[in-house]
């Protein structure tokens, strides 16, 4: 008997016994597993009505140990901390996994498995820690991509936000549509009577950044015009970007316009505006400059920088369709989605200059 005072916590039978139906049933419907889509409709309202009822709460750990599925989904981010600030460049992807999640019918278990090193590792203490979810969304820039191996090669169903390949097998993931919009910029620019364009690119070799490199070239080749290698600039800091940088590149190269690859903070954005607070270098008038991106977050104080804006709630969203998609496959194989961006006109760019260089 109990304790007086302490009530007795519902089991399977009582739910049983109080939707008219046999403990195997209710076990099935609790569990949420392929084999519950056996179950009538009615029989499945009737089990979870009762559940409510009673109070009941199914022991999450227990179901995973029985290889049921959790109805739980988990979100795992490789950045030092969870994008819970809104000037994060991550967040407004956690806003649409969260709402997708909840329109889906699953709870969301955020991972964040810091080793005493402070780095976080899916694998620390050498078991997957994503198991207790059915499956997870991922993302992150700084990826540990023997970890993406490792979830591939045991079949973990996961969705990653942003293109990311791997070298033993195939991943599933929603990016955003890198090389059409880059493209689209040069062309853009081009329109405006710009030649001696120059790309600004990231020093890591990432998918998005290849990406973007690809864009640059095909919208050069589109526009009739040949690529100069020189005219691919590397920085390993765009923080560093400098008037002096830019007063080179024009009077070397004949540069009229840059593209440049944004941080994920505001690093970049503050290099610019200290670059046109010192009134060396104006944009457009000296020279156009475009954002293959968009700052973690713009504000109407901000300056309006010519740019390309990321559907980010939109790839959350739909990173978490694609996840459940997934779970209901027998044999899933790899999805990848990616999603157009949308041109940002701004204020960055205008005319090339009449005596700029061709």
């Amino acid at each position: 008997m109990p304790p007086q005072g302490r009530r007795r916590r519902p089991t399977q039978v009582d739910i049983a016994r109080r939707a008219g139906v046999s403990q195997a049933t209710v076990s099935l419907v609790i569990s949420g597993g392929a084999a519950s889509d056996q179950i009538a409709e009615t029989t499945r309202q009737a089990v979870l009505a009762a559940a409510a009822e009673l109070g009941y709460s199914a022991n999450v750990a227990a179901r995973s140990l029985k290889g049921g599925r959790n109805h739980l989904l988990g979100l795992y981010t490789f950045e030092p901390v969870f994008p819970t600030d809104q000037r994060d460049f991550y967040y407004p992807f956690l806003l649409g996994v969260e709402e997708e999640t909840a329109a889906q019918g699953y709870d969301l278990l955020l991972f964040s498995s810091v080793s005493s090193g402070a780095d976080r590792s899916i694998y620390a203490g050498g078991a997957n820690r994503l198991k207790l979810a059915d499956g997870c969304v991922l993302l992150g820039r700084n990826v540990r991509r023997e970890e993406l191996n490792a979830l591939v090669q045991e079949d973990f169903p996961f969705v990653f936000i942003g293109r990311r390949e791997v070298d033993e097998g195939e991943v599933s993931y929603v990016g955003a549509d890198y090389v059409a919009a880059t493209s689209a910029m040069v062309a853009e620019l081009h329109r405006q009577g710009h030649e001696r364009i120059l790309y600004l690119r990231a020093i890591e070799d990432t998918e998005p950044t290849r990406d973007r490199e690809r864009g640059y070239r095909e919208g050069l080749a589109a526009a009739g015009l040949e690529v100069d290698e020189r005219l691919i600039q590397g920085l390993a800091d765009p923080a560093d970007l400098s008037a002096e940088h830019v007063l080179h590149w024009i009077g070397s190269y004949g540069v009229t316009a840059i593209l440049v690859e944004p941080t994920e903070d505001n690093r970049l954005i503050d290099a610019l505006t200290a670059m046109t607070d010192s009134e060396r270098v104006r944009f457009p008038e000296d020279c156009s400059i475009a954002l293959l991106g968009e700052p973690p977050s713009w504000t109407p104080e901000l300056r309006d920088w010519t740019r390309f804006s990321l559907p980010r709630a939109d790839m959350g969203r739909a990173a978490v369709g694609m996840l459940v998609g997934l779970l209901g496959d027998a044999q899933p194989a790899a999805r990848q989605v990616t999603i157009p961006c949308t041109f940002v006109p701004g204020d960055s760019i205008g005319p090339a200059p009449r005596d700029g260089a061709a």
